[in-house]
Order: C-alpha cells, then sequence, then structure tokens
C-alpha cells in the first residue's frame, strides 16, 4: 500500500513537471481499460485506503488529534486530556470525558465529514472498478471498505445518511434507521468477505483481505443487539472461527531486553505490526502517510524531550481508577509512566480537576503503549497502528461463548491472553464481567473501549469525574453543521 500511494504521488509530481503540451497523440488509454488493469484496480483502491490514515484537521482513523480516535477513545473510560492551569489543551476531551460533548463540537463534525468523505470515496471506487469489469477480488475489496465506514457511522451515530451513488447532492441525502444500514453492511460483507485475497502480509499489509474482511462482519455481528436489538453471539462467533483458519497466533510477550519496554508484546506497537497477531494494520510514516501521535501527545514536554530528542505535548493521561486495576505482574502495565522520570517531571496518578481550574502540568498517568519509532518529529512517529488483531477476535470468541451460556468453552481463550501478559489462568469458568475486564487491559487505547463499554451497559455509569448520564449519550448528535446543509436529517433524541 505504501508503494500504490508513493506511486500516486510521483505520477502526480510527473504531471506538474510537463511543460511541453503541444505533443501528437498516437494512443490513448481509456479508463475503463486502465481500471480493469491489476494497476488501475489499485489506484482506486488506494485512494480509498488514503482516507483510513490519520491527520490533522480530524482526518482518519488514527494518530492525528480531533477526529474519529479522540471522539471515541476520549468518550470512554481509558483516557482524558485535562485542560491544564497552564493554560494549554480545548476544553473538547475533558467534555468528552464527562459526557458533556453537544452537536457543535468540531471533533464530532470532523469525524462526520470525514466518515462521508470516505464513503463518497469508496462508491467512487466501487463504480470504477465495475464499470471497467476489474478483478472481482478488487470490486470485493472496496464494497468492503465501504461497508467499513458505514459500520463506523452507524456505531457514533445511529440512524444516519445513506447513498451508494455518488450522483446526488448533500441536501437530498436520505436519512436511513440504522437497522437498515446494519442489513446493508452484512450483506455486502457476506457476498463479498469470501471474494478477498487470503494473502496475509506483503501488499496486503494493511488491506482488506479475506481475514481482515471477516473481522469486520464478527464486530458487526458483536454489536448486533446494540445496532437492531436482535442479538448474533452465534454469527460473530462462526466469523470469529473463520478467521482462526487463518494461521493467526498471539504475539510471544516474553521478556526481551531488544524489544521496546522490555517485552516482545510490545513489538506489536510498533514500526511495523507483527502479522502473526495483527490482522489489519494502518501503515504510518510520518510526514507521508499518517502519523502517530499518541505518546508524544501523552507525556510533558521535558521528559518526552529527555528520551526522544523533541517536546512533548503534555496532553493524555490514564484516569486514575483505570490505571488502578492493572496487577502490578501484568506486563501491560509496563505502558504507563507514574513517579519521577527523565527531563524532572513526577507524574502523579491523582488528577485535582479536568477542567475548572484543570490539572497541573504533572498530575496523570502517562502511556507509552506504542513507544516512539523514526523517523519522527515533534508531529508524531512513525507506529503502525492495529485495526484488528487476533488477541481481539480471541476475546470476542470467549464473549460470545459466555453470552451463549458456554464458559467453558470461553476459559481457553480469556487464559491464553492472560498468560501472554504474564498472569495466572483464571480460577474459575469467565463472566461476562472477567471478559469486560481483560478487553480492557488488552484493547486500551487502541479504539475499542467506548463501543465495549455500551455493550456491556457501563458506558452510562458514573466513574471518576464522571456522572452518571441518560442512555441517549450512548449515540453522538448529528453534527449541527450537517443539519443546516441537509434540512431532511432528524437529530437524534435527546440532542435537541
Amino acid at each position: 500500500m505504501k508503494k500504490i500511494l508513493t506511486s500516486i504521488l510521483l505520477i502526480g509530481l510527473a504531471a506538474q513537471s510537463c511543460t511541453k503540451v503541444n505533443e501528437n497523440v498516437y494512443d490513448k488509454y481509456s479508463s475503463k481499460e486502465f481500471y480493469a488493469s491489476p494497476q488501475g484496480a489499485d489506484v482506486a483502491l488506494a485512494n480509498v485506503y488514503s482516507q483510513v490514515g490519520g491527520n490533522w484537521n480530524g482526518v482518519g482513523y488514527a494518530g492525528a488529534d480531533n477526529g474519529w480516535y479522540d471522539l471515541n477513545s476520549f468518550s470512554s473510560d481509558e483516557q482524558v486530556i485535562p485542560h491544564r492551569r497552564t493554560g494549554d489543551w480545548q476544553l473538547d476531551f475533558a467534555q468528552l470525558y464527562k459526557r458533556q460533548w453537544l452537536p457543535s463540537m468540531g471533533i464530532i463534525s470532523n469525524t462526520w465529514n470525514w466518515l462521508y468523505k470516505s464513503v463518497y470515496t469508496a462508491n467512487l471506487a466501487v463504480d470504477l472498478l465495475e464499470t471497467s469489469k476489474a478483478d472481482p477480488a478488487k470490486i470485493a475489496e472496496a464494497r468492503v471498505l465501504r461497508a467499513f465506514f458505514y459500520y463506523l457511522l452507524i456505531d457514533d451515530f445511529g440512524n444516519v445518511p445513506f447513498y451508494t451513488d455518488n450522483n446526488i447532492t448533500v441536501d437530498k441525502l436520505p436519512q436511513v434507521d440504522r437497522k437498515t444500514v446494519y442489513d446493508f453492511i452484512v450483506k455486502e460483507l457476506t457476498e463479498n468477505v469470501d471474494k478477498l485475497s487470503e494473502t496475509k502480509g506483503g501488499e496486503y499489509y494493511g488491506r482488506f483481505n479475506k481475514w481482515a474482511g471477516y473481522a469486520l462482519l464478527a464486530k458487526v455481528y458483536l454489536n448486533a443487539e446494540v445496532y437492531t436489538g436482535t442479538p448474533k453471539w452465534t454469527e460473530c462467533l462462526a466469523a470469529c472461527n473463520k478467521i482462526a483458519q487463518g494461521g493467526f497466533s498471539l504475539h510471544p510477550g516474553a521478556a526481551n531486553a531488544a524489544s521496546p519496554l522490555g517485552y516482545q508484546y510490545y513489538e506489536l506497537f510498533g514500526d511495523k505490526n507483527p502479522t502473526d497477531e495483527t490482522i489489519l494494520s494502518m501503515f504510518v510514516t510520518v510526514d507521508i502517510v499518517s502519523r502517530n501521535i499518541l505518546t508524544i501527545r501523552s507525556l510533558n514536554g521535558p521528559n518526552f524531550n529527555a528520551v526522544y530528542g523533541f517536546s512533548g505535548w503534555n496532553g493524555s493521561i490514564i484516569p486514575q481508577e483505570y490505571y488502578e486495576k492493572f496487577a502490578d505482574n501484568d506486563i501491560r502495565k509496563k505502558q504507563f509512566l507514574i513517579g519521577a522520570q527523565p527531563g524532572g517531571v513526577n507524574y502523579t496518578a491523582e488528577v485535582s480537576s479536568l477542567d475548572d481550574p484543570g490539572a497541573f502540568p504533572d498530575e496523570g498517568v502517562r502511556d507509552t503503549k506504542f513507544v516512539p519509532v523514526l523517523p519522527m518529529n515533534g508531529g508524531g512517529a512513525s507506529n503502525d497502528f492495529p485495526i484488528y488483531r487476533y488477541a481481539d477476535i480471541m476475546l470476542m470468541q470467549a464473549e460470545c461463548n459466555v453470552r451463549l451460556g458456554n464458559a467453558p468453552a470461553a476459559k481457553p481463550f480469556v487464559d491464553a491472553v492472560r498468560q501472554r501478559a504474564g498472569l495466572g489462568a483464571l480460577s474459575a469458568d469467565p463472566t461476562l464481567t472477567d471478559v469486560y475486564n481483560e478487553r480492557g487491559f488488552e484493547l486500551n487505547w487502541e479504539g475499542h473501549r467506548r463501543q465495549d463499554m455500551i455493550r456491556f451497559n457501563t458506558f452510562t455509569l458514573a466513574h471518576g469525574f464522571v456522572p452518571a448520564v441518560g442512555d441517549f449519550r450512548k449515540l453522538f448528535p448529528i453534527p449541527t453543521s450537517a443539519l443546516n446543509t441537509n434540512t431532511n436529517l432528524k437529530q437524534n433524541p435527546g440532542y435537541n
């Protein structure tokens, strides 16, 4: 995918450098012929994949601020950016954590705009590839990508505008109920996933192959009861079992001085996500394709500068009660920084205030799960981001089995994840609470927590600085800007 994106950039540069325009044209390559070719089909797909990478102005899945990742992570209990008494950081992040968002919030409109731009781009790719009669696997890939974006839309917003043909203006887009879009997503995935390549890594690193397609389908089924009122645990388990046929396993977690933070486990979050466990990655090379800001945004300026040579942003922290849930012998606790650190800073677990008057500069536990890799600068690092990995799938298998009344079948999955982290096996068959807690330990800061909290009915409960809220907060409001543009849209209940 990096090669494809780089090729597009080079083609663009070459086109700009041409100054002699009076050459005779002796032949031409039609668009249908181009997109029917393997190279042309990849160009159409690369244009869609380029929407996934995180960058400034709220664009992308993860990596840069004020977009989808922030909306879904800071609204959970796993991280927050307090306003600082030094005047740093906008209040939006603390308001997300405290469930005080409004339809006018920029992070909400950024997420909405990014997802609909991505749908538009995916629609275009589907049309180009189908019109050109391209390889069915490439058409299927474009359709699965479009389903991915619609899945993110209904997860955040519920009833949303829906279209598959770009020949319609924004003010005419029809708003469709959540179940209708859910049914479309399931149909697209079940009809197309088996057409995808089974190749792992190589040119399919960072692309939807068959296994990533089933991971997406499993996620959709996992949350079916939230979306439609009807659970699909058996279907989710079947999709997870399909992924198990792909030859995935848990990456080793053993102590290793050459690995980040001293454990092989943290190789999962480095320059290239290991394909033994990682199913779908977001490719990152800072200032070229996306960026990963997660550690630089967390560490205080002098601390990050002392270790990595650039000033940190002193932003994201782990809430105290979330940090204290981790056992001391859990290697996943190694990602957190607390106490005295290089650069003369001293992080405290206790935070005095999130917004009024705000936190002191060194308050809050910091996170280094994504130990920064080169190239890096003051704007981020080049760690790839795991969208789906096999540990998540194993915990989904455990959850489905428990919900289906077969807790003994769930135990090996939970135990394997725990034992990789240096913990002992559970003393009894897992409960839903065991599965929920293990997901929180294993998948923190990977964009899954809000969805998990909603599915396990903890999202509206009080915690830390957060009071209990109404069920309407399980959906974000449709942005004010979208309502102003399209008068057909109806706001989600509770936000009028």
